[in-house]
């Protein structure tokens, strides 16, 4: 289980040796494992043990080493694990877990199992657990634990110190002390290093942190992980509306949100719907209710761009030079991709707390700006690409009306007439009708880009979720606009 190389022991177990601790009852080797692999490890090796051989790893292992173990669990094993476990034990696992750590599990459970999970804990878990289970989800309260080390700012360091050797180990954290006045209102902190390096006799109100970072029962748990964030914080108050301190969050728990957050835009910027699950743990059946229901809004909403690319091929100038539909998907393609880059920006940078809906501003500014310099790049980079696909026969301007006033009926590169002043100038028009509406396209996708994710934020709703399928509605139905009111002023006489 320990491989050695350049100074750094690497541990780990297989499924198979764990299993063949568990059913040999070696508990000198599970406890060797429990000490040197880290428990989130060995869940992982657990997940697809029957119940009976994971009652036996609680039966042989101490508690004090299997209280993360069964948090780290997946939903489904914890399920199984409860439904076969006696009362007895079911009271011994239940009652050597965070309350936090429950109140995650038990609201996923099914009523029959979460009812046995309260029956099963001691008074005062029971209570902490329903206390948390009426904050709404997504919130600190919901997030928070109520395991956490609190002292009158009146009290002396050896007395907390003390206090800390008595009571730390039930606590959630150690390392930061949260301190109260007489009125048991929240009044800042004090880290474990302060305290060491203080005097005996002084108090915490002599050494702890007054201007520090809390939040209310009511606040996201998104603005929470920014805040774990920006301030580098290990824990964090979480205060009722009287200020007097209920609970606090950990890093751990910050660290949970980030990349429950992350996930979730992922899915949502992927069409898809957030889970909780893990690939392996999620049914194809599962999977393919997270997927199509995305697709058909999407299909839905692709109507209103069926509808406009309808009507513009029935215009006199599209049934008369068929060329223009040939570059129809590639305006369409880039002007997505442009706005959906500056889009993707907008979510990273609403996410970080970078910026607000208040800034909008001064962010649409600074986007006009770059979505200039990037359409006119780009659109003379098309003139040149497009000017070269016609003279190399890529692409074939093929029969020309004859009331064209340059008329080249079936003028290609492959007869000799591509180098003529007539084919050269019709070739360079179409360039330029593509590159001008490449142009405006990658402009006004930009702009469009970035006031999406900022309206989204400005009404509270999630600017991945809103962002991705309204930018590729709303832009293919304005590429098509604008490149047939460009077409129609380049040929005014099919207009």
């Amino acid at each position: 289980m320990e491989n050695e190389h350049e100074n750094v022991i690497v541990t780990e177990i297989t499924p198979e040796d764990l299993l063949q601790l568990v059913r040999t009852k070696n508990r000198t080797g599970l406890i060797d494992v429990f000490e040197k692999v880290p428990t989130i490890d060995i869940a992982e090796a657990a997940n697809d043990f029957e119940p009976s051989d994971l009652i036996a790893i609680f039966r042989l292992v101490k508690s004090e080493y299997t209280a993360d173990f069964f948090d780290g669990l997946s939903q489904d094993t914890k399920e199984n694990l409860i439904k076969a476990m006696t009362d007895k034990e079911l009271v011994t696992v239940i009652n050597s877990q965070s309350a936090d750590d429950i109140v995650d599990a038990v609201a996923e459970m099914p009523a029959n199992l979460a009812s046995r999970v309260l029956k099963a804990a001691d008074k005062d878990m029971r209570a902490d657990i329903n206390t948390l289970l009426n904050y709404k989800d997504g919130t600190a309260g919901a997030l928070m634990t109520t395991e956490y080390l609190e002292f009158a700012s009146t009290t002396t360091v050896a007395k907390t110190i003390a206090e800390i050797r008595a009571k730390g180990k039930d606590a959630e954290t150690i390392y930061t002390i949260f301190v109260r006045n007489r009125s048991r209102q929240f009044v800042g902190t004090a880290d474990l290093d302060d305290l060491i390096f203080a005097k005996d006799d002084e108090t915490l109100e002599d050494i702890m942190n007054i201007d520090v970072a809390y939040c209310y029962t009511s606040t996201d748990q998104e603005e929470i992980a920014q805040m774990f964030r920006r301030y580098d914080l290990n824990a964090m108050a979480v205060l009722n509306e009287d200020r007097c301190l209920i609970g606090v969050i950990t890093v751990d728990d910050a660290v949970d949100v980030m990349t429950e957050e992350a996930q979730e835009d992922l899915a949502l910027a992927t069409h898809m719907s957030p889970s909780s699950k893990s690939y392996m743990e999620t049914t194809p059946w599962e999977n393919a209710k997270k997927s199509f229901p995305w697709l058909i809004a999407l299909l839905v909403l692709g109507t209103f761009t069926t509808m406009i690319l309808n009507r513009l091929e029935s215009q006199r100038i599209f049934a008369s030079m068929g060329i223009l539909i040939a570059f129809v998907p590639a305006l369409m393609d880039t002007g997505g991709n442009a706005g959906g880059q500056t889009t993707g920006l907008m979510i990273r940078a609403l996410a970080l707390d970078e910026f607000g809906p208040k800034d909008t501003g001064k962010v649409l500014w600074r986007e006009i700006r770059a979505a200039a310099i990037v359409a006119a790049i780009v659109g003379a980079f098309a003139f040149l690409w497009i000017t070269i696909e016609q003279y190399t026969g890529i692409v074939n301007l093929g029969v020309i009306p004859a009331e064209t006033p340059l008329d080249f009926t079936n003028t290609n590169i492959w007869n000799g007439n591509c180098w003529t002043w007539e084919f050269s100038s019709h070739a360079l028009l179409f360039s330029s009708l593509v590159a001008l509406t490449m142009f405006s396209a990658i402009f006004v996708s930009k702009c469009v880009g970035t006031l999406l994710p900022m309206g989204a934020s400005a009404i509270k709703k999630d600017p991945a979720l809103l962002s991705q399928p309204m930018l590729t509605t709303i832009m293919d139905a304005l590429t098509l606009v604008i490149y047939f009111l460009i077409a129609c002023a380049f040929f005014p006489a099919y207009a």
